[in-house]
Order: structure tokens, then sequence, then C-alpha cells
């Protein structure tokens, strides 16, 4: 899961009662469920942990691990029956080759807990800290800050001696703030969170394209005292970054349509396959890839004819940024693009301290509203949910998944998630079980994260829900409206 940013909006829905009418709304997906087994997940799991043990501990893209990962799910494809593409597109590979260091110089003082941009430029700048002219502090109550957007928020910085700029997060994407700065002069740039709840942690962002200077980040607790002590007498500190960034670095995703079904109404069902460069990424996204190779492998050996065409996609270097999704609806026809009916994204399913997530589809708990038709998404896996005396939460259309191209050219969408970096709250604990303040995934985005990294009972219930999903989909007669004109993409680079 891409960008490691915005804390998930979280509000748990009790049980509902069945459908009225005494229709459970899962009993035609029956069949499918129980074919859909947390054992038959679980093999296509530890394949890919094999994967990522015999390719250097990573399956990301640009790798030899993502290029086995790519072949192990083609060719399960393959065997099941379905027509398997593989669409090539470029992509910016990046990796951090040694953690960043933030030191104060003058005065002297412990080193900040920092962390290196993605796509950052690697360097070791020793200068004088210079606040943007807009940060906004103290905070407001929302977030308002604007800082660096505008090549004018900086002083032109000393021709002579180097400096760093330091920006408050907020207004406009991680890479605009940075590369105004280099605009302005400056050889070194620190981000820091905005302050309200949820925006005050250490920020882990991506600048989404390499730049060249070295960009870190800092707590909203550790910017803002840098910033008052910059803004009374000269402060010095050192920044030091490692990466390396390749630009126009091949990758592919995994494309795979059922042999039956409407051509000109497609259900496009889609997790990304790749991991981070520093993991094997099994919860990450190994548990969606693995639940809907399961349901593609078990609607074909059923021989579920669905009435849409059913599409399997497996996303390259969603990590880098979504880009094999931007690529494969940024590159569709208009024709092409009104053929799709909807999207459905699962991203992360087996978090060890899990939640029942839902997409918000039509906004009325998050007021992020999907296309016309994302509300009625969203009711098939609340009322499924329901249906078997279970709760869940709805979690907002933010833009960090591979939905996020979809709903910004107004294809319906929605799926399931069950939780990153974010932290449960005693509510949540109560409904679902697990651990009160600790993350829903706490390996999210590490090493860690591997076949051990994971919860079975998640991976049985978002499965079964996931194909009970799937299955209502692909058979509805439901018509959801056409596709609207393109927009621009969401953006949670900010």
């Amino acid at each position: 899961m891409a960008i490691p940013l915005i804390a998930t909006l979280v509000v748990t829905l009790a049980p509902q009662p069945a459908t009225a009418g005494g229709h459970h709304g899962d009993d035609s997906s029956k069949r499918l469920r129980e074919a859909v087994t947390v054992d038959g997940v679980y093999d296509h799991l530890k394949a890919l942990q094999r994967i990522s043990d015999r390719n250097g501990g990573t399956r990301a893209s640009g790798t030899p691990g993502y290029a086995a990962s790519v072949a192990y799910v083609a060719g399960k494809l393959r065997k099941a029956g379905y027509q398997v593409t593989e669409q090539k597109f470029l992509f910016p590979f990046y990796q951090e080759l040694a953690p960043a260091q933030l030191t104060p110089v003058s005065p002297a003082g412990p080193a900040y807990t920092t962390h290196t941009f993605d796509y950052s430029g690697s360097g070791d700048v020793t200068g004088q800290v210079v606040p943007a002219l807009d940060n906004v502090l103290p905070p407001t109550p929302a977030p308002s800050s604007n800082a660096g957007c505008e090549p004018e928020d900086f002083t032109l910085a000393s021709p002579t001696a180097p400096q760093i700029a330091l920006i408050q997060r907020g207004g406009c994407d991680f890479v605009v703030k940075a590369t105004n700065a280099q605009t302005a002069g400056y050889d070194a740039v620190i981000i820091f969170n905005e302050g309200q709840p949820g925006r005050d942690e250490l920020i882990e962002g991506t600048l989404g394209e390499p730049v060249t200077l070295p960009v870190v980040g800092l707590s909203f607790a550790d910017g803002n005292a840098l910033d008052a002590a910059a803004s009374a007498g000269p402060v010095t500190v050192r920044v030091q970054t490692s990466t390396e960034n390749r630009e126009g670095e091949t990758t592919s995703n995994i494309i795979a349509d059922s042999r039956t079904g409407d051509p000109n109404r497609v259900l496009v069902v889609g997790a990304h396959l790749d991991s981070v460069v520093k993991g094997a990424g099994i919860n990450d996204n190994g548990s969606g890839t693995a639940t809907i190779l399961e349901i593609a492998e078990q609607i074909s050996k059923l021989k579920i004819k669905p009435r849409q065409k059913l599409r399997f996609t497996f996303w390259g270097a969603e990590e880098a940024g979504l880009r094999g999704s931007e690529h494969y609806v940024g590159q569709l026809t208009d024709a092409q693009r009104a053929t799709i009916f909807a999207n459905l994204n699962f991203d992360m399913v087996g978090s060890p301290n899990y939640v029942r997530f839902v997409y918000d589809g039509d906004g009325s708990d998050t007021g992020i509203e999907g296309p016309a038709g994302s509300g009625d998404i969203e009711k098939v896996f609340t009322d499924y949910f329901a249906s078997r005396g279970q709760a869940s939460d709805p979690t907002a259309f933010d833009g960090r998944s591979d939905y996020g191209p979809f709903i910004a050219v107004g294809i319906p969408a929605g799926g399931l998630f069950s939780g990153a970096e974010g932290v449960k709250t005693a509510e949540q604990a109560a409904a679902y079980g697990g651990t009160v303040g600790a993350p829903y995934d706490p390996c999210y985005h590490q090493a860690c994260d591997d076949i051990k990294n994971l919860s079975k009972r998640s991976l049985s219930e978002l499965g079964d829900a996931a194909a009970h999903g799937v299955y209502e989909l692909a058979r509805t007669k439901k018509s959801f409206p056409a596709p609207a004109p393109a927009v621009a993409a969401l953006s949670s680079a900010r």
C-alpha cells in the first residue's frame, strides 16, 4: 500500500439485521465462499514468501523478486483458463540505501528521529535552517497550511553558504514544496507534519518523482520547535540521505480476463502485486494478491458463469505511487473506459491487529463520496457483514490505493481493507478483538512483513466477504451510471 500518510477515519458500525424479506444477501455466493479457503490463500502467500526469500528479501517492482511474482501469478491464471496479458510500462525506481540522519550542529543536541522521503536525492548537507515564510504556527484546528506551495514562500537562499528549508505539511504535493525550495536555492529540505490530530507524528511521505536534493521528514513537535529556534536565531543542522533513483525502469501489470461475460460490462477486480523494497510484502499486499488469485481459481473450478466479464488485475509499482493502475486507466480509450462496470480493490486483508474496513462509497461517514454506484458497492459488503453478525467500519476514499485512478475518471469502486499503520481504538478492540493502541499492522512497510505477519482470522473473514462481493457484482443486473469525463486524479502526497 502506497504513501504512508493519512490516518484512516474509523467509525465502528454495530451489526445490522439481515435484509428485509428474509434474504440474507450472502446465500447466492455460498458455493464460492466455501471453495475460497484460508488454506488456498495461504498456499499462495507461502509461494510469495519463497519468491522473496530467493530474491534478496523483496518483491518490489523493478527487482527479480517482482518478475518471479509476475510469473507465478500469470502461470496460475493461465492454468485456470483465463486470457492473461502482461502489460509493461516504465516507472521511476527508488530505494533507500541507508537511513536518513538529521543532526543539530549549532546549537548541538541529540539527533532527530527522521525519515527519508521516497524519491529524495542523496546528499550530505550542513547548513542553516530557514523556515518557509508561511508556516502556520500554531496550527489551525483544521488543515490550512499551504507552506512552500508557491516559489515566493521562500526567501532566496544564500548563493555561497548551504541552507536548508524547513516547510510545514499541507496544501500541495510534497514534490512541489521540495522543487520550489530547490528553485529558491536551498540545498536540502525538511518537511514537518502540520500539527492537527492525525497529522502530528513523524511524516513518512513520498515525493512521487525523483528530486536531486535530500528531503527528510519530522514530527510536528520537532518541526515546530526547530521553526521557533530558527526564527529566534541561527540554527545549523546536518542532513544526510543515501538513495538510489533510476528513471525508466520496466515493470508490468498482469491482466486476466474471464472467457465468458458481457465485454461491455467489465468488473475489474484488483490488488497490487509489488512489495516495498525493504520486505517481502506478505500482508501488503500479498494478502490481497493471494485472495483474489484464489477467488479467480475457484470461480474457474466451479464453472461459475459471470454476467459481467471478470478482469482480475495485479498491479505493478503501486508502492512507487499507484503507477500500474494509473498506467492502466490512463491508456484506456473513452470507449474502453465506458465498458468498465466497476472496480473492486483489495489492498491488505490479513493485518494482524485487523479491522473489517469497507470503503465508504457514499461518503456518509468520512465525507469523501465515490462516483455514483460506489455506495451500492459499499452496501454489498456492509450488508454481507451484517448478515453474518459481524461489525464493519468505514474507510475513506483518500486516494491511497489502486481504486484512486478509477474513481478519478468516474468509475464506481469499492473494496475491503484490514488496516495499515493506523492505531486500533478501544471501540474497535471491543468489536474485533486485538490490541488497543497498537497499529493494525505493526510491520507495515517494514522487513518484518513476512509470512508470520498475518491474521488467518482476518484472511478468512475478509476473504469470504471479498468472494461474496466479487460474486454479487459479477452476477448483478444492476446498472451504474456511465463514467464521467476524465478528471484529475486524487493525490494523497500532501
